[in-house]
């Protein structure tokens, strides 16, 4: 066989399979054993495998913080907390068509601050924003792309599990990933808002007959804010790491219930079982990804993707703009996990070694790159046939929008969102000035 027909094959084998609808994580676990079998790696590989999995999977307390973050984001969900938080945002902004816009935008940053879950934060803007948007008199197009890209902030905006994730993957400090992602998730917000702006000229004031008092805002709004607040600034501060953070978050979460009358066992219990799912699903397909990126760097499959890269030119920005592309195309047809388990171990070593002249190098340079990889996976969830907040957005709204008004209403939010990854790339500032 040559050297490029197994690499090829298991990569090939295994997009198929996920085309399929196959369960990723079984995908990648069998085609992993498969090809141990069919190639000239010894049985004894195996055993490699295990040892990898309970060192990168099992006993990785740093994946603890996963659930503990879900957990937080499903309380507030579940108790209706994150809903009055929304209400008191847009009562608070939505006097005129903009203010509505904006507000959109505010409680999405609200949600993705302390639930991190993209399609709790989908759903509950599709229910609650929707329509009062379309009554503000934006067009479908816009209320969909609005909502969609408003509520997929959660996987930017730290705490995001993405950011834990990627930070696992490329051995980086996740609080250094928590303090980068900040100001490319505000820029974002930034570019949005101006969008927003710009849609609601000539759109008329909105009556305001439920207007909200100062007092009832802050009600409403402080103690998620002082949740956030606490998290995010524990972490980055150096106060606590993220486990010991999310396990603040958790709790806290619940006091926030207690505080509001919405505490009770059923919903505990129900977070609870939403969580165990959650989290079985996302590190079931870890231990997957580990043996498929280790049985694929054994067959030769990171000689191959290196070689194919360099093929395009061996300049440091065309190397990254290849890898770029690649996560962007990957985005159409897989999901965000499977894109950074199956390739951060293959790309991760060739970005480390390269020089863009920008004064970057060690763990710096690994966040930097994080951050622009987080910013591109982040318009896998908008981008069709796949993106995932299409889906929660069509199951929540039903028959009041129609698909291609959805796809329609996306794609100046996926422009936007590249607009701002060639900023990150142009001016790495923006990302490494909080590390």
């Amino acid at each position: 066989m040559s050297e490029t027909f197994l690499p090829l094959a298991m990569a090939g084998l295994t997009l198929g399979a996920i085309l399929l609808g196959y369960r990723v994580g079984m995908v990648l676990a069998g085609s992993a054993a498969l090809f141990i079998l069919i190639s000239d790696l010894p049985i004894a590989f195996f055993n490699l495998l295990i040892s990898r999995i309970y060192a990168n999977v099992l006993s990785n307390w740093l994946l603890v913080a996963i659930p503990m973050f879900i957990f937080m984001g499903l309380v507030l969900e579940v108790s209706g907390v994150a809903e009055r938080s929304l209400r008191a945002a847009q009562k608070a902004l939505g006097g005129s068509a903009a203010g509505m816009g904006i507000s959109v935008l505010v409680v999405g940053v609200l949600l993705a601050a302390s639930s991190g879950i993209v399609g709790a934060s989908v759903v509950l803007l599709a229910l609650l924003a929707l329509p009062r948007l379309l009554e503000a008199g934006y067009d479908k197009r816009t209320t969909a792309g609005l909502v969609t890209a408003s509520g997929t902030l959660a996987i930017l905006i730290p705490p995001s599990v993405m950011l834990i994730i990627l930070g696992d993957q490329l051995q980086t400090p996740v609080p250094s990933m928590f303090a980068g992602a900040i100001g490319p998730g505000l820029l974002l917000v930034l570019v949005y808002a101006f969008f927003v702006i710009w849609r609601s000229r000539g759109l008329p004031r909105i009556s305001r007959d439920d207007r909200a008092s100062p007092l009832q805002v802050l009600l409403d709004l402080g103690p998620l804010l002082g949740l956030v607040a606490a998290v995010l600034g524990s972490i980055i501060a150096g106060v606590a790491t993220p486990t010991e953070a999310s396990g603040l978050g958790a709790f806290g979460a619940i006091l926030m219930t207690l505080l509001y009358g919405r505490f009770s066992f059923a919903m505990v219990s129900d977070a609870a079982r939403k969580t165990v799912i959650t989290t079985s699903t996302v590190l079931f397909l870890m231990i997957g990804a580990t043996c498929f990126s280790a049985v694929f760097k054994g067959v030769g499959g990171d000689d191959l993707v290196e070689t194919g890269i360099l093929a395009f030119g061996d300049g440091p920005y065309t190397i990254l703009a290849v890898v770029m592309i690649s996560i962007f195309l990957l985005g159409f047809v897989l999901d965000w996990l499977e894109i950074t388990l199956i390739l951060m171990p293959i790309f991760a070593p060739i970005v480390s070694g390269l020089d863009f002249g920008n004064g970057l190098a060690g763990d710096a340079l690994l966040i930097w790159f994080g951050i622009l990889v987080a910013v591109n996976l982040q318009t896998s969830f908008l981008t069709p046939p796949f993106g995932f907040s299409l889906f929660y957005l069509r199951g929540a709204v039903g028959d009041q929008l129609s698909t291609p008004e959805i796809y329609g209403g996306v794609a100046p939010f996926i422009a936007l969102q590249l607009l701002v990854l060639a900023l990150l790339i142009l001016f790495p500032g923006l990302i490494t000035g909080l590390i």
